[in-house]
């Protein structure tokens, strides 16, 4: 049975609200998810489950959006996934927590950084679903603006190598 990770936008990060991690944890076992387990309070779980990533997907972001008044937007990967994004960063020289990888529900329009303002010297490459940002002085302060990050949510690299780290032992 797949292990899938599911990263929750806009949770326990102002937005859409808060949500602890032992009633995702609930939901997604009300759901027919198994062996789910949480990380860190910023909406990442990861589960078994025979269904497709589209329906997991799907399903639990209906199920959220009936617990919390609106739909938070769900992104689904795969331990491969993440290991492909985290292997694939590119910024070598960038400290992992100031390098974030914005993950959204489908592939960013090819002309996507056309659209960016930058003033501190940020830098962005477009990849399959996700979108990495380098933070040269961290994103707390940040002016960066580039629409195409709306619709999905961040984890910095450090975070992705866990989450794949940790579906590596699930499936182990």
């Amino acid at each position: 049975m797949p292990v899938y990770i599911a990263l929750l936008r806009a949770v326990n990060v102002g937005g859409t609200g808060s949500l602890p991690m032992a009633e995702l944890k609930a939901i997604c076992e009300g759901l027919g998810f198994t062996d789910v387990k949480t990380y860190i309070q910023s909406g990442n779980v990861l589960f078994r489950s025979d269904e497709s990533e589209k329906v997991v997907e799907e399903k639990l972001d209906a199920a959220l959006g009936q617990k919390m008044g609106k739909r938070p937007g769900v992104m689904v990967r795969s331990r491969k996934e993440l290991e492909a994004i985290a292997a694939n960063a590119p910024f070598p020289d960038a400290k992992p927590n100031f390098l974030l990888v914005y993950f959204l529900p489908e592939k960013p329009p090819a002309d996507a950084l056309e659209k960016m303002t930058a003033p501190d010297g940020e830098g962005a490459k477009l990849a399959t679903r996700e979108i990495y940002v380098h933070y040269p002085n961290g994103s707390g302060r940040s002016k960066l603006k580039l629409p195409a990050l709306k619709p999905g949510t961040s984890r910095n690299l450090n975070t992705v190598r866990k989450l794949a780290e940790m579906a590596a032992a699930m499936e182990a």
